[in-house]
């Protein structure tokens, strides 16, 4: 016999099913027991009557969370026995057979609250506990429905989905590379991604054209609500693109997702306004602020794209000048102006060179940004030596890259969206944790895993790798 959701009982009134779950509760009314048979679609109530003789005492035994078989006859309720409130409730299930699969200790927590009253280290230790809360799956299932939609709207647009490496080299392009010793080749590392950017610009140069990737990305910096040591964000890329058609894409993609899988969610100005940087921090103080009219209206939803950012930020602690974005940002041209012009306006005046960047901000949360690439050896080049490598350290690190352009690269951008932000937001959470199935805690420990942790001297020594103490 096939399985059947709990979710699909009512469509075998009268016929015999097979469901599968686990104890959600259990009644004794006088010698007939109740159990809430719960899957992931839903409940359905289940009757063991006493003539049933071996099934009714094992059925006494019965707790809470125990995982158990149910095979039995899809009944209506008695009159007045229907229970409105859940999908199942005109229908229970009369027990023929019952099996048990697994037995279950009494848990740590109730998972029939929201979760948000238990301290979040002890939530994040059992978290296979705290999955099975409704809060918790509909967060799960909803971020599914997400990306889904994500990936079938970029299929229409023309873009491909291509995966990229999590082992690869460590360049220097903002927060710190987590990284990944190797063991043939002893004292020489891989590194994870900070995000797929190298990567996505050399499907460029091998004329993918139109790239997108549901990327995991690591980075090694302090964390706090909306961050992570590791995240999730949508990559895309394009040739032969401008700023606007790149804003565009991205606010109808997010217009028709909002409205498909949210609809009770009001987007406040459609298409997304537009202010420059300089606007953003002159009127708001801030370059992602809160738009909403009402700030604990979680339903409102205020996007705003902030452009023209400064190619460069000042680095008082390091005196020095750094990318606001990465070095990869196409500068801001004026009109007519050739590249070594552009050079030696950047060298000369750099606070007041503008870059091709762009971030997507939503209710006061920075939730994407991007940029137009750079695509000439020699202006990247000079920007890199502007920000202090010398002409060894940019062939040692950036070496590939230049390579590649130097075979033929059309002009390119693209945009990342943080989509563990994005979901939080949507579902009205107050950090991305409660919309990662297995996150980190605020300082970037694994509390269910216990990691990090300490490994054995054996590994270390195949690493040619020594703990300094």
């Amino acid at each position: 016999m096939k399985r059947i959701w709990v979710v699909e009982t009512p469509n075998f009134l009268n016929q015999e099913v097979e469901c599968y779950g686990w104890v959600d509760s259990r009644r004794d009314h006088g010698k007939i027991i109740f159990i809430d048979l719960r899957d992931r679609t839903g409940k359905v109530q289940v009757v063991f009557l006493p003539e049933k003789g071996s099934i009714h005492q094992l059925a006494e035994k019965l707790r809470n969370e125990w995982v158990i078989k149910i095979k039995g006859k899809v009944q209506k309720r008695p009159p007045g026995m229907v229970n409105e409130k859940i999908a199942t409730g005109e229908i229970e299930i009369v027990a023929q057979e019952l099996d048990v699969f697994s037995e279950a200790k009494v848990l740590p927590f109730s998972i029939e609250t929201s979760g948000k009253e238990l301290r979040e280290d002890i939530r994040l230790k059992y978290r296979y506990l705290d999955l099975r809360r409704e809060r918790m799956k509909k967060n799960i299932f909803n971020r599914f429905k997400v990306i889904k939609f994500i990936r079938d709207y970029l299929e229409r647009e023309g873009f491909i989905e291509v995966e990229t490496p999590h082992l690869t080299k460590s360049t220097p392009e903002g927060a710190r590379d987590y990284l990944v010793p190797s063991r043939l080749e002893p004292g020489k590392f891989y590194a994870l991604p900070q995000s797929p950017q190298q990567y996505k610009q050399l499907l460029m140069v091998g004329g993918i054209e139109r790239y997108f990737q549901i990327a995991r990305c690591f980075r090694d910096e302090d964390t706090r609500g909306d961050r992570q040591p590791e995240f999730t964000q949508l990559d895309l890329e394009m040739d032969f693109v401008s700023q606007e058609e790149i804003l565009n894409l991205i606010e109808n993609l997010i217009k028709e997702l909002i409205e498909k899988l949210y609809p009770e969610k009001n987007i406040k100005e459609f298409p997304f306004p537009r202010i420059t940087y300089q606007e953003a921090i002159e009127k708001y103080q801030s370059d992602k602020p809160d738009l909403r009219v009402d700030k604990n209206n979680f339903n409102e939803l205020a996007f705003l794209y902030v452009v023209d950012f400064p190619l460069f930020e000042w680095k008082e602690s390091e005196k020095r000048w750094d990318s606001m974005h990465h070095p990869f940002t196409q500068p801001k041209r004026n009109e007519r102006e050739k590249t070594e012009d552009l050079i030696k306006r950047i060298c000369q005046e750099p606070q007041k060179v503008l870059a091709n960047q762009y971030d997507l901000v939503l209710n006061g949360y920075e939730i994407g940004g991007g940029s137009l690439r750079i695509f000439e050896s020699r202006l990247l080049e000079a920007i890199f030596e502007f920000l202090g490598h010398s002409k060894e350290k940019i062939k040692e690190k950036f070496g590939h890259l230049l390579e590649a352009f130097s075979y033929g690269v059309p002009p390119h951008g693209g945009i990342a969206l943080g989509l563990d932000r994005l979901i939080m937001i949507l579902e009205n959470e107050p950090t991305i944790r409660e919309v990662i199935a297995f996150p980190k805690t605020g300082d970037g420990r694994d509390l269910m895993m216990n990691a990090p942790s300490e490994v054995e001297e054996k590994q270390l020594k195949e690493l040619h790798l020594k703990i300094i103490k």
